[in-house]
Order: C-alpha cells, then sequence, then structure tokens
C-alpha cells in the first residue's frame, strides 16, 4: 500500500454504499481524513462500471479536488480533451459563435474525458491508498439507531459510524431518508450518447476537420434539442450526443441501446452535417439511449437519527447542460469527510447535519443551472441572438466555478455548528 498524506486517523468507521464517481471520490476523501472506510458495489467486476458511457465533464470547482489525490490530475489530463472553447451553430448550419473558457484557467483545472477511463484513474488510486473496496456487494437494506448505523448485504448485517449511500438515482437509501419509496419520474427529455474511433470520421470528407487537426467541441442548437459532439487524443476520438424530447416510461427502461435510425428521426431536416455525423456512427459503436431521470428537490439529504446521508445522484440527480453532476458529487464527498475530521467520532450526527447544512443551498442552485442553459438552447430566440450571439453561451458564474468546498467546509464549519446547537437549544 502506498504512503499517502493522510489525518490522523479520527476513529470513524464508514460504509460507503455504490463505487461510481460519487462513492469512490467519498471514499478516497475519507481516507484523507483518517477515517475508516469500506466501499461497497455491486458490480462483480470494475469493468462493468468502465466499459461503458462516453463523455464526462469536471469544471474547476470538481477538478480541483483531484489536484489532492497524488498523480490523479496528471493522469486525467493526458486522456482528456484539449480544447478551451465551444462552437456553437444555428440547427440549420450556421455558425453563430465562439465560446471561449481560457479565462477559466485561473479558477482551476477543467477535465472532459471517456467516464470509464477517468473513472479507472481514480479507481486505481484508491486501490493504491489500500481502501477497503469490495465488488458484488448488493445491499437490499438500510437501518440506524443512536449509536451506529448499517445495511443488509447479501443477507448480512453489517454497521459503522454513519453510512454512505451514493448509488444514483435508485438508491435504496432514500427510503430511510423520506420514510417512503419514491421512484424516478421521466424528466420528459431522453439523451443519445455515441462514443467511437475518430479515424471513421477522419475518412469522411464532411467531417474530416473535426479530428484532423487536433480536438474539437461544437454544438447545434435547435427547438427542444441540442446536439454536442467533440473529438479528443488528438481526434483518434469521437463522441456526440443529444438531448431531446421524450415521452417514453422511465419505469419501463431508463437506458438501453440506441438505434442510429431512430436518431436521424429527431435531427429531419437539420444541417446535413448533424444527419452526418449520426450516419457515420459504426454499429459497433456505444450508441445508448438515455432516459434523464427527474426527482423533485429533496426536504433532506439525511436520515431521521443523522448517521445515514445521501450523496451525488442519490440525493440531488442534475440535468448535462448543468455540467455540473460531477463536480457536485466531488464536493459532496469532500464535504462530508471533512466535516466528520472536524467533529470526531463523539460528535457524528452533528457531523452529518453540518454537511448537509453547507451542501443543501449550493447544490439546488447549481442544479437549477440545468434548466436555464437547456431553456436558453432550445427556445432560443434566434433574431435576437443575431444581435447578441453571445446570449447563448453557457452560463458561467465564478459562485460556481471558483469554488474550493473543503476550504469553504474548513471556514464555515464553526459557525455551521453553532447555528445548528443554536436551533437545537430554541426547540
Amino acid at each position: 500500500m502506498a504512503d499517502f498524506p493522510r489525518s490522523p486517523a479520527s476513529g470513524i468507521k464508514v460504509i460507503i454504499v455504490g463505487a461510481g464517481f460519487a462513492g469512490i471520490s467519498a471514499a478516497i476523501e475519507c481516507d484523507r481524513k483518517g477515517h475508516s472506510v469500506v466501499l461497497l458495489e455491486k458490480s462483480e467486476a470494475i469493468e462493468e462500471i468502465t466499459r461503458f458511457g462516453d463523455i464526462i465533464s469536471f469544471d474547476p470547482n470538481g477538478a480541483r479536488n483531484f489536484e489532492r489525490w497524488p498523480g490523479v490530475i496528471e493522469a486525467m489530463q493526458k486522456v482528456a480533451r484539449q480544447t478551451s472553447w465551444l462552437d456553437l451553430y444555428h440547427w440549420k448550419g450556421e455558425f453563430v459563435t465562439r465560446q471561449s473558457f481560457a479565462e477559466e484557467k485561473k479558477w482551476g483545472p477543467r477535465i472532459n474525458g471517456h467516464r470509464g477511463e477517468l473513472y479507472s484513474i481514480i479507481y486505481q488510486h484508491a486501490r493504491d491508498r489500500g481502501i477497503n473496496i469490495q465488488l458484488g456487494q448488493r445491499v437490499t437494506d438500510y437501518f440506524e439507531d443512536e449509536e451506529k448505523a448499517g445495511v443488509v448485504v447479501n443477507g448480512q448485517y453489517m454497521t459503522a459510524d454513519v453510512v454512505i449511500a451514493a448509488e444514483g438515482v435508485r438508491s435504496r437509501g432514500r427510503k430511510i431518508v423520506l420514510g417512503f419509496d419514491d421512484r424516478p419520474k421521466s424528466s420528459g427529455y431522453a439523451v443519445y450518447r455515441a462514443w467511437f474511433p475518430g479515424d471513421v470520421i477522419a475518412k469522411n470528407e464532411m467531417l474530416k476537420h473535426l479530428v484532423v487537426n487536433g480536438d474539437t467541441h461544437s454544438g447545434w442548437l435547435g427547438p427542444d434539442l441540442h446536439f454536442l459532439a467533440s473529438s479528443l487524443k488528438g481526434g483518434k476520438e469521437f463522441n456526440w450526443v443529444f438531448t431531446h424530447i421524450d415521452d417514453g416510461n422511465i419505469e419501463e427502461s431508463w437506458q438501453f441501446p440506441g438505434k442510429v435510425e431512430e436518431c436521424l428521426k429527431y435531427v429531419e431536416g437539420w444541417a446535413p452535417i448533424v444527419r452526418e455525423i449520426v450516419k457515420s456512427t459504426p454499429k459497433t459503436g456505444r450508441l445508448i439511449d438515455h432516459k434523464l431521470v427527474f426527482r423533485d428537490p429533496l426536504p433532506t439529504f439525511i436520515s431521521p437519527k443523522s448517521r445515514i446521508a445521501l450523496i451525488g445522484d442519490a440525493a440531488h440527480p442534475f440535468l448535462p447542460t448543468s455540467i455540473q453532476g460531477a463536480s457536485q458529487s466531488i464536493e459532496d464527498g469532500v464535504v462530508l469527510a471533512a466535516c466528520l475530521e472536524l467533529a470526531g467520532r463523539s460528535n457524528v450526527t452533528l457531523a452529518v447535519n453540518a454537511f448537509e447544512k453547507i451542501r443543501y443551498e449550493r447544490v439546488h442552485k447549481a442544479q437549477a443551472m440545468g434548466v436555464k442553459t437547456r431553456e436558453k438552447w432550445h427556445k432560443a430566440n434566434w433574431d435576437a441572438i443575431k444581435e447578441k450571439p453571445e446570449e447563448i453561451h453557457l452560463t458561467r458564474e465564478a459562485w460556481l466555478l471558483n469554488f474550493d468546498a473543503e476550504a469553504d467546509c474548513y471556514e464555515r464549519y464553526n459557525d455551521v455548528v453553532a447555528d445548528l446547537k443554536g436551533v437545537k437549544a430554541r426547540l
């Protein structure tokens, strides 16, 4: 086991359920802060997590945390998209504007890459740290009392001082937090996602400019649909995604293989280049139709006895247009681990309450950005945009991106705890 910088041992035992980006990042942060961690994942092999997926983005507020994990940010940058701009087009094909992100470098790194590759880097770092990751562990229930929390996993009971539910939108941990079973709803939108080798694009005269000169990032915006395409690794890999209206039932299925002919129906009448990109998708390319799940904002992220906490999509699913879902899940783990460190084992429930207090408003404010961008793109007033093209730029605000969740937690923790104690005393 490699020797990594860690805070002194806290004596706090943590069970984390779900080894996606939220769960594994929380595990690393808990290890950094001196807590004892067990990470449970239902997949039998890590390849079940890494072999699928497409582009995932970490803005500076999320990616800056990787800089604290030795070797991680450097490994990510080797496979990340090397662009600092986004070219935006009218859905019929006319170029409208280029949005530059160059100024954001002062806020921290941006990482955009294949979610499987980036995840593998984080997973290997967790392994190198010696974190206890247990695969093939299916959690069927959560429980808690005044002294401990736990899960039922593969029919066996496992307990700790605190349990973190990071299983995503269908987390079983939501029931103990809410007091009832809630079902995911269709947001009314779905996303087609594709990823394949860039040489397919390089051989196409209409499309080759998207890969032969290095990495690119482009978007076409139209009524109730936006289409994004980008190349990575010097144009060696290519991906595209588009969000569209969907009236399917979320209970039937929420992710399944997509078909090129079905994709083409949605972009009927669109710019020839958009349709050509879709047509060029090889049958062996990873094409997925992914329904966007909607959840009403939760009244709380924590259980009645404050020993179980929801993080990431289990607590707050984000629309892709927010470009913040992954970063906010990282922030969750950073803050919860830091609160536990600051509180100590005798005050675990206080730490969990402080975590919620610190995260709640920021997370919901960030969630709203996704809807704002989608509406801006899908209902664009093109006459007005001709006069002011920057109106369709992604909203990039310092309060969201130029933010250090760990530093903010350390700075605010005492005030938050004092406020929590004051509220309790008044009750």
